[in-house]
């Protein structure tokens, strides 16, 4: 009988194994994976921009190409002003700290906020790495500077916050890289660069902390063939340790953005304005000017919370995720005004989120009739959720996209039921809102309507 259930026992295990998927490696077949749902559900993300450029903290995190390659002249400026003639963009290694930095301090303000995912730079263009990646020898942050693991800190603190699914930045090209030069200066036909250090590293950040997102970066002009970026994912998808949850972008090469990817970005700060056939995230930053922290950013350079709020909605409403980011400094804290900003958010969400996760595009957008009103659905429950942003001086809200029905109910979340009327113009309801003082109001920076029995 043992040998009878262990035969048994292996052909049905062949039989799973069979019967999974196999994606090959071309965008044709990597293109039709599905999208993990958990993604699309999750709709608000932080995105973690730090790194050596957090030292200077000055511009931008392109400090290093600003100042050494494209040489733009403030960032000439500023390093003759501040350094020796001989200071180069590696002493600032050792003044990235990270003595302050607390990944279950960091977790419990991500978790604040509403986020559902975090993705972390392991790796921008200046090629230092947040861990002890065995390729980027002295160039990293345990050989280097914190002498850390500040992925392993990072992915072990968000693993024990249920709430927060772990996301994982790489950048496939690094500017000043000799390798990379070579390779560029042949014009891609070598890849020496990729085979001893990209991809390795993809390999070793994937078997290493198995990240549910895993955002590629900066494809340095080379086409997606130079990277192998099929061949990877095919392994990824196929064979990796988070094959069946993990969910990658667009940026995969030269002119694989908005095409390929299991979702699109397009472009830094995208908000397409209309329906996309594809998932689509919007990354965008707090600060305007720059990703990295900023020591000389003034209170106008960043987004007020009403700013962040209406863009949530909007991206939400036309089927994107909201990936916000934040810089922290090179001692490891999230600046006070960023820490605001994500609590503010997570405020608005405890009232309004019924209105943002697990939804979908509604037939409509947003109002035909009423400025900054947005819609959303959840077609499981047969809900239509509308999110006004402006409260109405004459106590009322128009609803003009919904068909109500004689046992339609109104619910603003937060408060209660509401009464409404059809509007007498032909469809849509006229919701009247209660005179709320601004203590009894149920939160600020937009509403949300909920309605049910209405097509």
């Amino acid at each position: 009988m043992a040998a009878v259930s262990v035969c048994f026992f292996l052909f049905f295990s062949v039989l799973f194994c069979s019967s999974r998927a196999k994606f090959e490696p071309n965008w044709s077949s990597l293109d039709s994976r599905p999208l993990p749902e958990w993604f699309d559900q999750a709709k608000f993300g932080i995105f973690i921009h730090w790194g050596v450029f957090s030292v200077p903290s000055f511009g931008s995190e392109w400090f290093w190409c600003f100042w050494q390659k494209q040489k733009l002249q403030p960032y000439i400026d500023f390093m003759k002003k501040n350094y020796p003639p001989d200071f180069q963009y590696q002493d600032f290694a050792p003044q990235f700290t990270a003595e302050f930095f607390d990944a279950k301090e960091w977790t419990d303000i991500f978790a604040s906020s509403g986020a559902k995912y975090i993705v972390l730079t392991t790796k921008h263009h200046e090629g230092f790495t947040l861990w002890g990646s065995k390729y980027s020898w002295n160039w990293n942050s345990v050989d280097v500077g914190p002498k850390r693991d500040l992925v392993h800190e990072m992915s072990t603190a968000l693993r024990a916050n249920s709430d927060l699914r772990l996301g994982l930045y790489h950048s496939l090209f690094e500017w000043f890289n000799p390798l990379f030069e070579q390779d560029a200066a042949n014009v891609f036909t070598t890849n020496l660069f990729p085979t001893s250090k990209t991809l390795p590293e993809l390999y070793e950040l994937i078997t290493k902390y198995k990240p549910e997102i895993l955002w590629s970066d900066g494809d340095g002009d080379a086409p997606d063939s130079y990277w192998n970026s099929t061949g990877f994912l095919a392994w990824l998808y196929n064979d990796s340790p988070v094959r069946d949850t993990v969910v990658t972008n667009d940026r995969w090469g030269y002119g694989t953005i908005c095409k390929h990817g299991g979702f699109y970005t397009c472009s830094d700060r995208y908000l397409p304005g209309h329906l996309m056939k594809r998932k689509w995230e919007n990354c965008m930053t707090l600060d305007r000017k720059s990703w990295g922290y900023r020591r000389n950013a003034v209170l106008k350079d960043y987004m007020t919370i009403q700013e962040l709020v209406t863009m949530l909605v909007e991206t939400v409403s036309l089927g994107g995720n909201l990936l916000m980011n934040v810089g922290p400094t090179p001692d490891g804290r999230i600046p006070p005004l960023s820490e605001e900003r994500l609590r503010q958010m997570g405020s608005w969400l405890q009232v309004n989120g019924g209105g943002i996760y697990n939804t979908t595009p509604w037939r409509a957008q947003n109002d035909s009739r009423t400025p900054n009103l947005w819609y959303t659905f959840r077609p499981q429950d047969k809900i239509i959720f509308a999110i006004f942003l402006e409260w109405p001086k004459d106590g009322f809200v128009v609803l003009s996209e919904p068909v109500p029905e004689p046992g339609t109910q109104v619910e603003l979340l937060g408060v209660g039921p509401m009464k409404w009327d059809r509007a007498p113009s032909g469809g849509g309801l006229i919701v009247h809102l209660p005179p709320l003082t601004p203590r009894e109001m149920p939160c600020d920076w937009g509403w949300t309507l909920r309605l049910r029995g209405a097509k």
